[in-house]
């Protein structure tokens, strides 16, 4: 009816297979380094259409890894509710330094527990500053945080749950005295730092599925700070369409 050939259609055909067969093969050489990365970010990363990647990897079944959600009850529920509010709710800043969120998880490793605090910038969602440590005290928290400042300088205001850790007095009186103001999120709310709360899904996601193939701490810690450099320097953020690194370096590059 078209006085087209068969052939054409099928020459058609065997070329589009050849070249979904090449994108799969790149899409997985991306989630063997990036397991966490969905059609977005490969995207980005191979610099084609995201609508071709999320075909090709509905036509091959290929998912990114993504961990079981576990509950967990916010840390702050039986805490009386503080007196510092949430100052970041619908704010928006435009340069680095201006808010720097915080939290800390625990990682368990051969039935005991590393924990992990850290604070990232919400401007560049770079991670400026962490400490881990075998214990959880108000020093875990505290200790991050002067490693934010050392290498990127003190943020105008500092955001957090309502946890012990932030209570305490030696976190309140390091912020005073550094004339940092205080942010918290409300009680059991957790989706109010949902910077922090995103960053930890997908680093421990990258971090690996297995923390016991770490036969030492000492290993383990190491891929945790390798896991964290990754994160800020080659790992690509959704929102800023590169790693948090290159979006600082691009935005200061700017002319003032």
């Amino acid at each position: 009816m078209l006085s087209v050939s068969r052939t054409v259609f099928y020459e058609d055909h065997q070329r589009q297979n050849t070249k979904d067969l090449l994108l799969k093969d790149q899409i997985l050489k991306v989630l063997e380094i990036n397991p966490s990365y969905g059609h977005r970010r490969i995207a980005i990363a191979l610099c084609v259409g995201k609508k071709r990647v999320r075909r090709v990897m509905g036509l091959f079944n290929i998912k990114p890894y993504k961990r079981k959600a576990r509950w967990k009850k916010p840390q702050d529920c039986g805490n009386p509710p503080t007196n510092y509010p949430n100052l970041i709710k619908g704010t928006c800043p435009i340069k680095p330094r201006v808010i720097y969120a915080g939290d800390f998880t625990y990682l368990r490793w051969n039935n005991r527990f590393i924990y992990l605090a850290t604070f990232l910038d919400i401007f560049t969602r770079e991670t400026v500053g962490w400490s881990i440590s075998t214990k959880h005290t108000e020093s875990l928290v505290t200790e991050a945080f002067i490693d934010a400042v050392i290498k990127n300088g003190k943020p105008l205001i500092v955001h957090t749950d309502q946890g012990s850790e932030y209570r305490s007095q030696e976190y309140i009186s390091l912020m005073r005295e550094l004339g940092v103001q205080i942010s918290m999120s409300k009680k059991g709310s957790p989706w109010e730092n949902g910077y922090q709360e995103s960053f930890y899904d997908n680093f421990k996601t990258d971090l690996g599925l297995e923390f016991e193939r770490f036969t030492t701490i000492g290993e383990f810690v190491e891929a945790i700070h390798s896991t964290i450099q990754k994160y800020n320097t080659q790992r690509i953020h959704t929102k800023l369409k590169m790693s948090p690194l290159s979006f600082k370096q691009r935005f200061l590059s700017l002319p003032v």
